[in-house]
């Protein structure tokens, strides 16, 4: 039966055409073509169920993936008011735990500040995060894994000097 025949068979054009139906038709079988695309359907899903098990076991391999399961149970925000420059490094420790930081130095010297931001600064840095100003004296300090979107405006700062 060729693909014409099974077109008419399909939407009964034959029948209307005819008003009789027409007598099947011996199907030849060959079982080499027939069994050959079914071979090579099988074949390449055992091709795909193969690259998808490599995929996975790069995934797991790579350092610089992370599962999402990962992320969602050490998404922590800490809240820091340091009173010195020393806490500096308890701040760094905790970007190098994957936790984001909200550095708050209002209650800090200004010289004692700015040293504490180029500390941060260096280390967000060498672990390839962000640190964004979010107000007047306070920061976000955000490891890799976590993305800073947005901008606030400086309006707010010029208005305060």
């Amino acid at each position: 039966m060729n693909i014409k025949d099974k077109f008419k068979n399909f939407f009964y054009l034959e029948e209307e055409a005819d008003e009789q139906p027409a007598p099947p038709k011996p199907v030849k079988q060959k079982p080499q073509r027939e069994s050959q695309p079914v071979r090579e359907q099988q074949q390449v899903r055992e091709q795909m169920k193969k690259s998808a098990a490599e995929r996975r076991a790069r995934a797991t391999d790579s350092p610089n993936l992370i599962s999402l399961q990962t992320v969602t149970k050490s998404a922590k925000v800490t809240l820091v008011e340091p009173r010195a420059y020393a806490e500096a490094q308890d701040i760094a420790e905790h970007l190098k735990n994957k936790r984001s930081v909200v550095v708050n130095l209002q209650r800090i010297e200004r010289d004692q500040g700015i040293r504490i931001v180029d500390f941060l600064s260096g280390t967000v840095y060498a672990l390839g995060g962000d640190i964004q100003r979010i107000g007047r004296d306070i920061f976000i300090c955000v490891p890799d894994t976590v993305e800073v979107d947005g901008v606030i405006s400086d309006l707010y700062y010029e208005d305060q000097h």
